[in-house]
C-alpha cells in the first residue's frame, strides 16, 4: 500500500523525525519520476535541458536525505550495510517506451511540476519549523531553497511557451 494518494500527496501525519524524513524521500522519489515522464514525453530541447537539470537536483535532494535517514534511524543503516555488498546492476534491457509529443502535453506537465514543486516547498518548511536537529533542518533548507529555484525556472519555461 503506498503512504501517498494518486496525487502524491501523504494520506498520513508523520510524528518522528525519521517519517518526516521519508516523507520527504516520497516527495523526491515522486518529482524524480515525473520529470523523468515528462522530459521523455518532450521533443523541445531548452525544456528537456531545465526539466533534466532540476531531475538531476531531485537525484541530489534523495541522496542528501537517505543519508540524513541513515544516520537517524539504526535499521535503516544496517540494512544499508547489508545491500551495499550486493551488486544491483541491471539484469534486463528496459521496456520500450514510445513518446507522445504534444506542445499542450508538454505544458501540462509543466503546470504539474510547479504544482509539485510548491507542494514540497509548503512540505520542507513546515518540516524546518518543527525539527530541532539542526542538521535536518540546514540540509532541508538547503533543499527548500532549490525547490523555489525549481519554481522560477518552471515558470520561465511556462512562461515563454503559453504565449506561442
Amino acid at each position: 500500500m503506498s503512504y501517498t494518494n494518486v496525487y502524491g500527496q501523504p494520506q498520513g501525519e508523520a510524528e518522528s523525525a525519521t517519517n518526516k524524513l521519508r516523507e520527504i524521500l516520497i516527495a523526491e522519489i515522486v518529482a524524480i519520476n515525473g520529470y523523468a515522464e515528462h522530459i521523455a514525453n518532450s521533443n523541445m530541447e531548452d525544456v528537456n535541458e531545465i526539466l533534466h537539470h532540476i531531475m538531476e537536483e531531485e537525484q541530489e535532494h534523495y541522496d542528501m536525505i537517505i543519508e540524513l535517514l541513515r544516520k537517524y534511524d539504526p535499521v535503516q543503516y544496517k540494512m544499508y550495510l547489508e545491500f551495499k555488498k550486493e551488486n544491483t546492476g541491471p539484469k534486463s534491457p528496459m521496456q520500450k517506451y514510445v513518446p507522445d509529443y504534444n506542445k499542450q502535453l508538454i505544458l501540462n506537465n509543466i503546470r504539474h511540476d510547479l504544482k509539485g514543486e510548491f507542494e514540497a516547498i509548503i512540505l520542507y518548511e513546515e518540516i524546518i519549523a518543527i525539527t530541532p536537529n539542526k542538521d535536518i533542518k540546514n540540509t532541508v533548507t538547503e533543499i527548500t531553497n532549490d525547490e523555489k529555484e525549481h519554481v522560477e525556472e518552471l515558470t520561465r519555461l511556462l512562461l515563454k511557451y503559453s504565449q506561442n
